[in-house]
């Protein structure tokens, strides 16, 4: 029969069958869970530790401070979704001036990652609405990324191939028409479209580009037309 001593004993056993790496994923495994639920302000050091069946303490061993484990919440995720490749895939479409895959893994990123992992949604919401800025840490992330997105319109622009417009409106329409859409089906539960993620990420591609890129017309139709103003004149 099991004594109380018995059972500390398997506790004790399990948490040290955990490395260093793998406690501080847990933690912040459960930080993820619990910050998503009751926001920053609500969520404590306490109440992490008791999920994970620890001590505060050892949270402080992992993080200086509940602001530390936050932040670290961020980079996690990244990770885990892949972050730095989707941007190394970015870069390439630019190099190559392939712009509709671009802006296609753009919509499919957002698309997909709020899917999959509706928790960083619900973690910036928190965020946002407790009046805590985003972590330094994940704006670092972001900033560069869009002000490559904006220099890539601009570079588009000059050879030819972009409408003019201002490059951080283009962006930021880019980014919303998927961003508002997920949005409204997430938090509201409407969906007037009603397609598949990769059918609504192919239709915004195109709504997009259609918006951005100059048509150049064909020689054939150039053709045609000259000969009708021939006839014309």
């Amino acid at each position: 029969m099991k004594t109380a001593r018995d059972s500390t004993k398997t506790k004790n056993s399990k948490r040290m069958r955990l490395s260093s790496q793998e406690r501080r994923d847990q933690l912040i495994r459960i930080a993820v869970e619990l910050f998503s639920q009751r926001g920053f302000e609500g969520t404590t050091t306490k109440s992490i530790a008791e999920t994970a069946g620890v001590s505060e303490a050892v949270i402080f061993q992992h993080f200086k401070t509940k602001e530390e484990l936050w932040s670290s919440i961020f980079d996690y995720k990244a990770e885990q979704t892949g972050f730095k490749e989707w941007e190394e895939q970015l870069r390439e479409c630019a190099e190559q001036l392939d712009d509709k895959k671009l802006i296609l893994l753009m919509i499919e990123r957002i698309l997909k990652s709020n899917r999959e992992d509706p928790q960083i949604q619900r973690l910036m919401f928190q965020s946002v609405l407790s009046g805590r800025p985003l972590p330094k840490t994940m704006m670092q992330r972001i900033l560069p990324l869009h002000r490559f997105l904006c220099d890539y319109v601009a570079m588009r622009q000059k050879q030819g191939a972009f409408k003019k417009c201002d490059p951080e409106i283009a962006v930021h329409a880019i980014l919303s028409l998927p961003a508002h859409y997920d949005v409204t089906k997430s938090l509201f539960g409407v969906d007037a479209l009603k397609m598949s993620d990769r059918t609504l990420a192919a239709s915004f591609t195109r709504f997009i580009l259609d918006g951005l890129q100059i048509r150049r017309e064909s020689s054939g139709k150039k053709g045609r037309k000259n000969a009708t103003v021939s006839s014309k004149s």
